[in-house]
């Protein structure tokens, strides 16, 4: 008897049938989106124009299969609560850039704006159905945090990463010295996200191995040596774990501080760089370096643009133009940055690195309440469901509202500030359906 073997399936086939099961679950392309952050870009000015990404194309194709699928009624269209916050941060936009002193250079800011704040966040809000694409989304974020997370690491114990106090030592993963701060994101949110899902994890086994992944990313988030990622990460946490346990919130204090006490002043992992940069951090306010004090005039040089358009703001992508008409004298012309593939370069400072001191300035009063209520909203969502992904989410959506405190939008990593408010969306409206229900 002769056995026949079937033929291997035709690439359409596998196309199709790929496509298929992204339909049926698009939280699939939720997580492509995270995941896609790693791919190197091998961009060599990061100012120099705008830069579309693989993770940034994916974030795209979610945002068109959610558009099919409301059409073709497969998945509800979003609440009356989201629309209202998702369509406010339209027109605060919209408004800017009509009202902006280049509405030609703005419109590019509009697109820019709605594609990070309306369409990804509110089609992430769409593909997560259930807990299932949620833990998936958050699973996605811990394992790319591992990958950057493994490459930092290795960057600092040889002596490959990017240029700090002049020794190429500082992690910065896939990203390279040009977006500095990339690599201390990814890995804080994969520290969040991990150490969300032990506290929701019932099985012992996996609650372990997600608790030693979260330890293992501190390493490569200290070697990053972003002070800006430390205070977020650290406050995240801690609203992370006095909403799932107060005493497990001492507790984990003090094995914290325990365990960098042993890492960084025992073994020396870091130890002189990481201690230096933690003591730079009280001297902010009185002897601030000058990174710090680059950013205290780039804020002040904000509040002035503000001053002259208040009301609606000068116009997205309008604070590069008239940053120099407004800057103290001391303002610097650039940050340095350098590594073995780039060498050494200078990057302009083109923002405020303040997320609401840019909406501020660009979109007015008008902006910024849109924005406000927007991220305030979602907030008190996330802590009324914080149980299960909800928890994870909660840490997320206060490790970003954290760094827009010193830092915005811009870089490799905008996209998952993205899936971050879908996420917080999700268990937001998750919190108004269960009191509706009530």
């Amino acid at each position: 008897m002769a056995l026949t073997l079937a033929a291997p399936p035709r690439p359409a086939e596998l196309l199709r049938r790929a496509g298929g099961v992204v339909r049926e679950r698009p939280g699939l392309l939720a997580a492509a989106t995270v995941l896609l952050v790693c791919v190197p870009t091998g961009e060599k000015d990061v100012a120099a124009a705008v830069h579309v990404t693989a993770a940034d194309l994916a974030s795209l194709a979610l945002v068109a299969l959610t558009a099919v699928n409301l059409l073709r009624g497969r998945t509800p269209a979003i609440g009356r609560t989201d629309a209202v916050r998702f369509g406010a941060i339209v027109l605060a936009a919209a408004v800017a850039t009509v009202g902006s002193i280049d509405p030609v250079t703005s419109l590019t800011g509009f697109v820019r704006l709605t594609q990070v704040f309306v369409l990804v966040p509110a089609a992430v809000l769409c593909a997560l159905r259930d807990r299932t694409d949620q833990r998936l989304v958050l699973g996605s974020f811990v394992i790319a945090a591992l990958i950057q997370g493994v490459v930092g690491a290795h960057q600092f114990l040889t002596g490959t990463g990017a240029s700090y106090t002049g020794r190429p030592i500082r992690a910065v993963g896939t990203f390279g010295a040009l977006d500095i701060m990339a690599m201390s994101t990814v890995v804080s949110y994969g520290l969040l996200a991990a150490l969300a899902l032990a506290l929701a994890e019932g099985n012992a086994g996996w609650r372990r191995a997600l608790f030693a992944t979260a330890g293992f990313l501190a390493f490569p988030l200290a070697v990053s040596f972003s002070r800006g990622s430390w205070i977020a990460t650290a406050a995240a946490a801690a609203v992370l774990l006095l909403r799932a346990d107060a005493r497990l919130a001492v507790r984990s204090a003090v094995l914290g501080t325990a365990a960098a006490v042993v890492l960084v002043g025992g073994l020396g992992l870091g130890g002189s760089g990481v201690t230096a940069r933690l003591s730079s951090i009280g001297s902010v306010s009185e002897a601030p370096d000058q990174s710090v004090s680059d950013r205290y005039d780039l804020w002040a040089t904000a509040g002035r643009i503000w001053q002259d358009h208040p009301v609606s703001g000068a116009g997205p992508k309008a604070f590069q133009q008239l940053r120099d008409s407004h800057a103290p004298l001391r303002l610097s012309s650039g940050s340095d940055a350098a590594d073995a593939t780039i060498g050494f370069q200078r990057e302009p400072l083109l923002s405020p690195h303040n997320m609401y001191l840019l909406v501020l300035s660009e979109q007015g009063l008008v902006g910024i309440v849109a924005y406000g209520t927007l991220f305030l909203g979602l907030l008190i969502g996330c802590l009324r469901t914080a149980r299960g992904p909800g928890l994870a989410a909660l840490a997320l959506l206060t490790w970003v509202l954290v760094d827009f405190l010193y830092a915005d939008i811009g870089g490799a990593t905008t996209v998952l500030t993205s899936v971050v408010l879908g996420l917080a969306a999700r268990s937001a409206g998750s919190a108004r359906s269960r009191e509706a229900r009530a």
